[in-house]
């Protein structure tokens, strides 16, 4: 396993970048909870009351 202080050197390195890391990572998050509600959604008409 690598030295701690490499992997944050390698965190801090990347965040300076000011690419599309937060872009992306907001579409995966909106996704994946959009995917959650939707599935909650369909799902809750399937009941059996």
């Amino acid at each position: 396993m690598p030295y701690p202080s490499v992997l944050l050197a390698a965190a801090q390195e990347t965040a300076r970048d000011g690419g599309p890391g937060w872009i992306l990572r907001a579409v995966i998050i909106g996704g994946v909870v959009g995917a959650g509600l939707l599935a909650w959604f369909l799902l809750r008409g399937y009941s059996q009351d």
